[in-house]
């Protein structure tokens, strides 16, 4: 007996049954098809999502340099004043710095976040509606 390629996709082995099993009326291919599109979405909304999860963890990437950078700056330039009020001034700067740095680092990321999440549902979204107009013209022909 001749020994079928293990490389048989699932729309494959899913394909022939229908075909072997001839039943009538029944459209095999319509059925492959509507699947194929259905796979396709999920694979594209993946891509997406994964494009992303990766531009957002190099932007988090890209941030925490600046702030490390800005903190070694910083560092690198403190000289302990005589003043007290002097040395509460920069700390008091250095602190709003950093505050407002953070709520605009956070808003960016909530930002991304939101494209990416909606991106990818939107893609789903697309294919859900693709099918139910597929199904309502099916109920149509009949």
């Amino acid at each position: 007996m001749a020994k079928r390629p293990e490389s048989d996709t699932f729309m494959d082995i899913f394909g022939r049954f229908g075909r072997d099993l001839k039943l009538p009326n029944v459209d095999v291919e319509a059925i492959l098809n509507h699947h194929r599109k259905n796979l396709e979405a999920l694979e594209k909304s993946a891509r997406a999502s994964a494009a992303g999860a990766s531009s957002l963890l190099s932007r988090q990437r890209e941030m925490l340099q600046d702030t490390l950078h800005e903190i070694a700056d910083m560092a690198q330039s403190y000289r302990a004043p005589g003043d007290p009020r002097e040395l509460m001034a920069k700390q008091a700067a250095f602190a709003r710095k950093s505050f407002e740095t953070a709520l605009k680092n956070a808003g960016e990321v909530a930002e991304l976040t939101r494209k990416s999440g909606t991106e990818s549902v939107e893609i789903l979204r697309d294919r859900i509606k693709e099918a139910m107009e597929e199904i309502r013209s099916s109920y149509d022909k009949k």
